[in-house]
């Protein structure tokens, strides 16, 4: 068996672009000889789709969405975040859901049980979390299902949670994990998803894909770095940060194991590379053409070694900054 993940650049709310990406990547994917294609936490709506959430209007706009992906999914399966409606009147009126579609139909559906509420993260307020937990069965193979924080509740000596959703799956032996994220980018943040799925292949002794967003959400900024996590403990491999990627793997040659192949992740590198992206992709989703910088003389001007003491037209050539900064940038 073939997967091929997609570490794609989602916009929040603009769901005729998510959808064109993905089923570019379906068809990507379908090239690449892969039976099942795996995106992230959420990328139908974009992450953090936040109080968007509340209103019927974008929910219908999502599982239309959902649909077109499901009709897409045509000799590939396709695994793909998003809102699911809960049927009782009982509790939040959404899941945060992984789906599992294959030939025009919706084949499983498995809700995310952790939900967060520290730092960026507010999803106790707008999902209802999982009580139940089932694998789904494809060409053979026994699949779990999993969102983001579920696979955070491990190795922890005072765990903020109560239940490990995949020990819930564990009794029905899957034979992998799709890990379905978005976790945002800090520079010791690689080493800990890293550790992290490290500890969870230890314990269920399968390989694990984690697939993650890419690609700035106003002041959330996504990574990349999605990983293939072999059962030995090895990265089987890791994906570029701050980029787009599509790759495919198969499924005996992970399980094999003995492979390890990570990026680069020095610090000072990983951090121009997230501001530089997350000034490209504020400017881009916003429609936003050109900006007026503004200098104090203190230190920021400093370190920018700015030339001018009064900004009327500003070009590349009054500011010293590091080589490749404003060619990344994509300005004149």
């Amino acid at each position: 068996m073939k997967i091929a993940m997609a570490q794609l650049n989602y916009h929040i709310g603009h769901f005729e672009h998510n959808l064109n990406k993905m089923l570019e990547a379906v068809d990507t994917a379908k090239q690449q000889g892969a039976d099942i294609v795996v995106f992230g936490e959420l990328a139908v709506t974009g992450y953090p789709p936040r109080d968007f959430l509340e209103f019927n209007d974008f929910i219908l706009q999502s599982e239309a969405a959902i649909q077109r992906l499901a009709d897409a999914a045509v000799g590939i399966a396709v695994v793909v975040g998003a809102p699911c409606r809960n049927p009782l009147p009982e509790g939040k009126d959404l899941y945060n859901s992984a789906f599992f579609l294959y030939e025009g139909k919706i084949l499983h559906k498995q809700h995310k049980a952790l939900l967060p509420t520290y730092d960026v993260f507010d999803e106790y307020r707008y999902f209802e979390p999982a009580k139940e937990f089932k694998t789904v069965e494809f060409k053979g193979k026994k699949i779990a299902l999993s969102v983001c924080e579920d696979i955070w509740n491990v190795g922890n000596e005072n765990p903020l949670y109560t239940i490990c959703p995949l020990d819930e799956m564990s009794d029905e032996n899957p034979d992998f994990i799709l890990n379905l994220s978005a976790s945002p980018f800090n520079y010791k943040h690689a080493d800990n998803r890293e550790n992290v799925l490290r500890e969870n292949v230890a314990r269920y002794k399968v390989p694990m894909f984690y697939v993650n967003h890419v690609g700035s959400q106003t002041e959330i900024i996504f990574d990349g770095g999605s990983i293939v996590m072999s059962p030995d403990g090895n990265c089987y491999d890791e994906m570029p940060y701050f980029e787009e990627c599509i790759r495919t793997y198969e499924l005996s040659l992970v399980k094999q194991g003995g492979v390890k192949n990570t990026q680069n992740r020095n610090k000072i590198a990983l951090i121009h590379d997230a501001i530089v992206m997350g000034i490209k992709d504020y400017f881009r989703k916003l429609g936003l053409k050109s900006a007026i910088l503004g200098l104090s003389g203190g230190i920021d001007s400093a370190l920018l070694g700015l030339g001018k003491s009064s900004i009327h037209d500003l070009d590349r050539d009054d500011v010293v900054a590091p080589d490749g900064f404003f060619r990344s940038l994509g300005t004149k």
